[in-house]
């Protein structure tokens, strides 16, 4: 998206245009729709269409557009990232009960977001992968990436898929986790760099290599 293009509408949202921020919304669907597939509990994967909750968020950020507008300081697009994340919490709450879980992570201020499990890193490490692979390689290629993520702290996965899936810029990514850009930044590059011997086992080998 124009960046400049985005601003101006950023700008007229600010005045309360809704149109424009009907806009905006549009023009972060597919990045939703993403963020949205990457946190998704396994279990509500058959019962629970990431798009009906995008069409959710939709409803909470008009039903909280007067209040993004009072607010300074914080990006739209992690304003609007937040608010999906809340309604991603809201809807796997309704179908699966807060458990002791969800309360330890109210506790420690992660109420409002949903984070990228092990699993469904791997899996999208698995979908955007140059080698093809079937079957039980593919498996097995898999389980060594679930290992490897899992021996990763969880902000640091959080890190990988804002950065590497999501596309976001390091700034927004310390926004949307609360953090220095510093220390996203460092963590960024150690979660590479644990993850970088497993990760070439997804690169395509050379012709010239001996099998």
């Amino acid at each position: 998206m124009d960046e400049s293009l985005e601003a101006r509408w950023i700008e007229s949202a600010r005045l309360g245009d809704e149109q424009a921020l009907s806009r905006l919304f549009e023009a972060h669907h597919a990045r939703l729709m993403r963020m949205v597939e990457l946190r998704l509990d396994a279990r509500l994967r058959r019962r629970l269409d990431p798009a009906d909750v995008v069409q959710e968020a939709w409803v909470e950020v008009l039903r909280r557009f007067g209040e993004w507008r009072t607010r300074d300081g914080l990006p739209f697009r992690v304003w609007l990232r937040l608010t999906t994340g809340q309604a991603l919490v809201q809807a796997q709450r309704r179908h699966l009960g807060a458990d002791r879980r969800s309360q330890r992570r109210e506790e420690q201020g992660f109420a409002s977001r949903s984070s990228v499990s092990a699993a469904n890193a791997a899996d999208a490490f698995m979908a955007s992968a140059t080698s093809p692979t079937q079957g039980a390689q593919r498996e097995e290629l898999r389980t060594l990436v679930l290992a490897a993520l899992e021996e990763l702290d969880e902000i640091d996965r959080e890190i990988v898929a804002l950065r590497h899936f999501e596309g976001l810029s390091n700034e927004d990514a310390a926004a949307e986790l609360s953090i220095e850009p510093a220390a996203a930044s460092k963590r960024y590059m150690r979660a590479l760099l644990r993850l970088r011997p497993t990760l070439q086992a997804l690169e395509p080998r050379n012709s010239g290599d001996v099998v």
